[in-house]
């Protein structure tokens, strides 16, 4: 538990409303006054009002202001709070002091954690436009990989602050990855007046391992309910359950509909064609991995290999929410389920390659393909569009999977491990349906089975009458027959993780 600091703590009265307004930091330069929202800074003993930040949004966050914990042995305190926007999304940076004066940054992102603390640059940074994504760049002697080059803008604040960008003004934020697991985030708002980019680096963490305390209880979420507004399409109730969402479906019609501009934007729908019903049902628990996952979100893809555009494949991909852990991605492709989350490092992998490392780890790249959204239900924390595509890359290793996913300004990493279709049918309690989750994954010929002389028969009967069959279609007339590929199962492969489209600080 965190202990009070040596430093003394400076209070002042509000120039806005007179309420009390405290700094516990030395090293904080604004604050928020938590009564009349007015933003203020401090300069020597004095407060000056230099505007009015928005209300917060509600993010169900577990953490609020002055809540502890401990960080690599020293304890910290929750001080303040910026809310961020960009194209795809929002996440929060929480402000910690550090037991002895020192500054930290907790990053939120819908319930992602990355720990950081201020960093400098041995040489002066690039301008943001020459970070491009995908490159790999030496910070400080050490390689990085450029994860994210987003225009972000700040929504709102809370509490003290080391810095208090301008309210809506976008700046640029980049985020770099090694291969061993750092983050490193450049913020060129400072750049803005004048000053130099701040520069932090740290790494992912979870909630449990900081030893948190004075976190919000379920009972908070409960008594705030969810958003509840009318279809724009159809006029049916609809409720929205996590307050992170950016897009979700209507029930009733099926329409896709973004919520992004928030209680007072605007709400857009887009009609889906005949809707697909999933095997496991939103709302669902199930419990995988040790953990109690809810489905929240659930969309079809298709993927198109270069090439062979009119060969596409399909899978599913369920979005799973955990109050602490955050979302994970539940796959279902034709070759088998897996379950993977974002990562936080970057993997080395150079395009051209046959292959990605990964924690000392090599994986095998199966194949790539254009992916694009068929049709959503649910809820989801990036603006899912329907016909949003990503370039994808998928590797394996024995039972661990890998997956890429390039979007503009953006690369996510993802990974995780495949499971057995009944182990998934049972963790969700779908034991009667268990044979819908059966997949023919392809596995070595070693340990195939051994095949006797009539089933080498019948195998190469088999062959003859395909090429029979691809045979006739070469000679198809589509305007008579439908001579296409689509709707086809993937064979090989598979998608590993879903288009996360989510803000950076993963």
């Amino acid at each position: 538990m965190a202990t009070d600091t040596p430093q003394r703590a400076y209070r002042a009265a509000c120039p806005g409303c007179g309420a009390p307004v405290e700094f516990r930091s030395a090293q904080s330069t604004h604050a928020v006054c938590a009564y009349c929202q007015s933003a203020v800074v401090r300069s020597g003993e004095a407060l000056s009002r230099i505007g009015r930040v928005a209300e917060l949004f509600s993010d169900f966050s577990p953490l609020r202001l002055q809540a502890s914990g401990r960080f690599q042995g020293r304890a910290f305190t929750l001080v303040g709070r910026l809310q961020y926007h960009h194209a795809a999304g929002r996440w929060t940076e929480w402000q910690a002091l550090l037991d002895g004066g020192g500054a930290a940054f907790l990053s939120e992102d819908n319930g992602a954690y990355v720990f950081t603390l201020p960093d400098s640059a041995a040489r002066a940074l690039p301008p943001p436009g020459r970070l491009r994504v995908g490159a790999t760049t030496a910070i400080n002697g050490k390689p990085f990989s450029i994860a994210s080059n987003q225009q972000v803008s700040l929504l709102s604040a809370q509490g003290e602050l080391a810095h208090l960008p301008a309210l809506g003004t976008p700046f640029a934020m980049v985020e770099l990855r090694s291969a061993d697991g750092e983050v490193l985030a450049i913020d060129y708002g400072p750049a803005l007046g004048g000053g130099a980019p701040q520069v932090t680096r740290g790494r992912a963490v979870r909630l449990d391992e900081l030893a948190l305390t004075g976190l919000k209880d379920d009972s908070v979420r409960a008594e705030q309910g969810g958003r509840q507004f009318s279809c724009p399409h159809c006029g049916a109730p609809l409720e929205q359950v996590l307050a992170t969402s950016q897009s979700l479906t209507c029930s009733a019609c099926h329409s896709l509909i973004d919520v992004s501009k928030g209680l007072g934007g605007e709400l857009r729908s887009a009609l889906q064609d005949a809707p697909v019903k999933p095997l496991i049902a939103l709302g669902r628990i199930g419990q995988l991995q040790g953990a109690s996952w809810q489905v929240v979100g659930f969309q079809r893809r298709t993927g198109h290999e270069p090439g062979s555009e009119d060969q596409p494949f399909d899978w599913d991909e369920y979005l799973l929410y955990h109050r602490t852990l955050g979302f994970c991605f539940l796959v279902d492709a034709s070759d088998g389920w897996s379950l993977v989350k974002p990562l936080t490092g970057a993997p080395a992998f150079k395009p051209g390659a046959g292959s990605a490392s990964h924690l000392g780890k090599r994986y095998r790249l199966l194949s790539s393909y254009k992916a694009s959204t068929r049709y959503v239900e649910g809820e989801f924390y990036w603006q899912v569009q329907r016909g949003q595509t990503t370039f994808n890359r998928d590797f394996a290793s024995g039972s661990s999977v890998l997956s890429q996913e390039a979007a503009d300004g953006e690369i996510t990493w993802s990974g995780g491990s495949r499971l057995d279709g009944g182990a998934v049918a049972g963790a969700f309690r779908l034991q009667a349906s268990q044979a819908l989750f059966r997949r023919d994954g392809a596995g070595p010929l070693s340990s195939a089975p051994r095949m006797s002389l009539g089933m080498i028969a019948a195998g190469l009967l088999l062959i003859v009458l395909l090429l029979a069959l691809l045979a006739r279609c070469s000679r198809c007339d589509p305007a008579l027959e439908n001579c296409g590929a689509s709707g086809g199962a993937r064979t090989s492969g598979g998608a590993f993780g879903g288009f996360s489209g989510g803000g950076g600080h993963k």
